[in-house]
This record gives C-alpha cells, sequence and structure tokens, in this order.
C-alpha cells in the first residue's frame, strides 16, 4: 500500500546542485508528497549545507509547497525510517578530484574524476563511505531504497550490490542528456524520442533511436559525424567524430568514450588546459565559488540560470524521475546500473551495468536487448568492466596488488610501471582518505 507521505534522505545536502534538486521536490510535490526532507553533510561542509540549506528554506516558502526542510551533520538521524536515500557526495571535496585530475597529466594519462587513474582514485575514497552508509540504512532503514548519484556511479553501485543488502540503482544525467541532445538535433520532442542503450556506466553505447516509430539511428548518427554537433557534456570538449567511425562502429557513443576513442586529442586538450585555465575541478571551484556567494543572497528564492554552468543538466530530472516512477509504481521506461543477472551476456552475473529499465515500486527490470553485442563494443566493454570489479574489490579490502593490477588493465593506463608510479602517487597524496592501505 503507497504512502502518504515520504521522508527522504539527502547525503551531500551541501552540494551546489541541490537547488536543483529541491526545484524538483517543489514541481513535483502533487505526485511525490514529500513531508520531510533532510540534507544532511559533514563537519567540513557545514557552513555550505547552512547556506545550500536556507536558499532551500526560501524556495520552498516561495512556491508554498509543505516540506519540512532539515539541516543536520547526524547522517543516522537523517537515514531513520526514510523511504528514500540519495547520495550526492565528494569525499575530499573538490580539492580531491583536482588532485585526481593533475596525478594522471604528470604521466601523460588521461586525467578525469569517474574514468582512467582519476576515477580510481575517487572509487577507493568513496566506497568505503558509500559502505557504511549502507550499514546505517541496513540497521535503520532496511526497506529505503538507496539511489546512487555519487561519481564513478557505476562502480559505487556495484560495490553496493555486492557488499550489502540494500535495495538499490545507480543513476547518471547522461541517458537523459543524450535523449535531450538527440530530440534538439532531430528537432522533434524528447517524448517521441526512444533510445535503447547498452554498457556501463560513462562507458554506453546508444544502438538504436526511434522516433515515433521509425528508426533513426543512421540519421543521427550522420549528424553526430558533423562538426560541432552538441552531443556532449559540459565538462568534455566536443570534439565531433568521424563519419567513417561511426558507421563502423554502428552505433553513438557516449560523451565518455571521447577519453578512449580521441585519447591523443583529449589528451592535448587537456594539458594545455592545466597550464592555462585549470583542469576541469579547478575551474568548477571558481563556478562553485560563485554560486554560493549567490545562494547567500537573502532575496534569492528561486534556482539561479548561473546553475547551468556546473555541469549537473538534467540531475534533478533524472534523480525525481526515478524516485516518482518506484513511489508511483509508474511502470515506465528509464537507463539506470542495475544489477547484470545476464542482461548483457558478455559480462558477470553480479557486476552493475547501465540499460534500459521498467521502473515500478519493486524496482527496475531490464529491458530486452535488440542488438546484439559484437566485438566493436564487446570488446572496450569487457576490459573496462574488469577493471571496475579490482577496482571494488581494491576499495573494500585496501590491497595493494589488486590495485595496481586494476590500474594496469584500465585501457586508459594500459602499464604496470606507470600504473605503479600513478598508484603511489594516490595514495600518497589521498593519505587521509584511504587509511587502510597505509594500515598495511
Amino acid at each position: 500500500m503507497k504512502k502518504e507521505s515520504l521522508k527522504v534522505a539527502v547525503i551531500g545536502g551541501g552540494s551546489s546542485y541541490t537547488p536543483e534538486l529541491i526545484e524538483g521536490f517543489i514541481k513535483r510535490y502533487p505526485e511525490l508528497p514529500v513531508k520531510d526532507l533532510y540534507l544532511v553533510d559533514i563537519e567540513a561542509g557545514k557552513e555550505k549545507l547552512e547556506i545550500v540549506g536556507n536558499l532551500a528554506k526560501r524556495m520552498l516558502e516561495k512556491a508554498n509547497v509543505p516540506i519540512n526542510l532539515h539541516l543536520t551533520l547526524d547522517r543516522r538521524e537523517a537515514i531513520r525510517d526514510a523511504d528514500f536515500v540519495t547520495t550526492q557526495l565528494r569525499v575530499g571535496l573538490l580539492t580531491a578530484r583536482a588532485r585526481d585530475e593533475r596525478i594522471p597529466l604528470r604521466y601523460n594519462l588521461i586525467g578525469q574524476e569517474t574514468t582512467g587513474a582519476g576515477g580510481f582514485a575517487k572509487a577507493l575514497r568513496t566506497i568505503p563511505v558509500i559502505l557504511d552508509i549502507c550499514r546505517d540504512m541496513e540497521e535503520l532503514a532496511p526497506n529505503a531504497w538507496l539511489l546512487n548519484f555519487t561519481n564513478p556511479a557505476g562502480i559505487v553501485t556495484e560495490a553496493v550490490l555486492k557488499h550489502s543488502s540494500v535495495r538499490t540503482m545507480g543513476l547518471c544525467n547522461l541517458p537523459i542528456g543524450t535523449r535531450m541532445q538527440i530530440a534538439k538535433a532531430l528537432n522533434v520532442d524528447v517524448s517521441q524520442v526512444d533510445i535503447e542503450m547498452i554498457g556501463i556506466n560513462h562507458l554506453n553505447w546508444t544502438t538504436r533511436v526511434i522516433v515515433d516509430g521509425v528508426d533513426v539511428t543512421q540519421q543521427v548518427l550522420f549528424q553526430a559525424a558533423s562538426g560541432q554537433s552538441g552531443f556532449t557534456m559540459k565538462n568534455i570538449p566536443d570534439f565531433g567524430w568521424d563519419l567513417e567511425f561511426l558507421k563502423s562502429l554502428g552505433s553513438l557513443p557516449c560523451a565518455y568514450h571521447r577519453y578512449y576513442y580521441l585519447r591523443d586529442e583529449m589528451l592535448k586538450e587537456q594539458l594545455h588546459a592545466a597550464e592555462t585555465t585549470g583542469t576541469r575541478a579547478e575551474t568548477v571551484k571558481k563556478v562553485e565559488d560563485e554560486l554560493f556567494e549567490m545562494y547567500k543572497d537573502p532575496n534569492l528564492n528561486v534556482k539561479p540560470p548561473q546553475l547551468e554552468k556546473r555541469g549537473g543538466a538534467y540531475y534533478s530530472e533524472a534523480a525525481l524521475n526515478l524516485v516518482s516512477s518506484i513511489y508511483n509504481n509508474k511502470k515506465d521506461i528509464q537507463t539506470v546500473n542495475i544489477r547484470n543477472n545476464g542482461i548483457i551476456g558478455c559480462l558477470p552475473d553480479d557486476v552493475s551495468v547501465e540499460v534500459n529499465c521498467v521502473i515500478d515500486a519493486n524496482g527496475a527490470h531490464p529491458v530486452q536487448l535488440t542488438t546484439p553485442i559484437d566485438a566493436k563494443i564487446r570488446g572496450l566493454l569487457q576490459a573496462v568492466k574488469a577493471y571496475e570489479e579490482l577496482t571494488v574489490e581494491a576499495a573494500v579490502t585496501g590491497d595493494y596488488g589488486t590495485a595496481l593490477q586494476a590500474l594496469t588493465l584500465h585501457p586508459l593506463v594500459g602499464s604496470a610501471s606507470l600504473a605503479k608510479s600513478v598508484l603511489d602517487d594516490i595514495l600518497r597524496e589521498n593519505e587521509a582518505e584511504l587509511p587502510a592501505y597505509w594500515q598495511r
């Protein structure tokens, strides 16, 4: 029986993204009756939590929506008897992200927060914290859903699936963003667009695009190869795809594939940015500082448009689509991270994959794939998934050898000697956040 009111806990509530989430709760209140909304952070994020929390209160008051907003550093209080827990946290804050980006660049490797050596470092810091949250949920809210937005979302979700009994799904704004981009490129409403996605988080391929029942995949591939196509994210340069490459691939790579398929161009751009304007983390830090100055304005009571510069487009929509579909048993289709269970036959059953699912009150039910996974996709997919499996193990065990093998295996590292140098730098510069590796 559907509950008449909900309790939601947002872990990482002091994030600059929170006003977008609040806007989403306001818009959806008629279908999503949240009674108590807890924004949770840690002591280091207390000031930001208060700033963004006060803005959130003003937004709720302006909209006249009867949601009781709670700001707290007590995670257990927030989780107790919650219906939904969302995670949008960053262990080590943007300072750690900047390290994640710069350490690989020292070795002429891609420096990025969700993939390669940078994503690996972030996963090592994040997984133990997420699993601590899961232990609180197992004790205090065993029936709650954990909806993870924390990057690297697929790896974090896999850790929860393997090492917790919590009901969970991972989500990302990339799939919904891809649908929006395709709709814009084809000049149609997004409701007319259906896509099939195959892969894992930040490594998925759009294998079919259907508009009003008509397969327009080839048209989309042609447009994606026509220069500044817009088929990317704010944090990834829009290097156009080669038409012959896309035709032979037969699918639309996600924006993050540029780090693999266009590695030389992406590395050159990153090295230049690091020497001039700064890495993405350093750019985001400036944007965040400006946003929080705006958030302090007591007259501000709406989400400022400048938040779009932060790079989290459609974050609220993706998150609250999922919450609403579970609560309202909608049985609609969304692209989420779940346990494989054979949906992608070339991957183990117990890993996380990112595929289309029917979402209802019982969770996510994968939609049968219509496109065979051939060697063009399978080769890269299996290599990166093997890296992810080892990364989860390394984060949980604190085992140096497993961490070394994970980094060596990643296609964006691919060298044992480089992997060892990078790993040693990561461990040394993240000593406070990775105590397991210093207790060996």
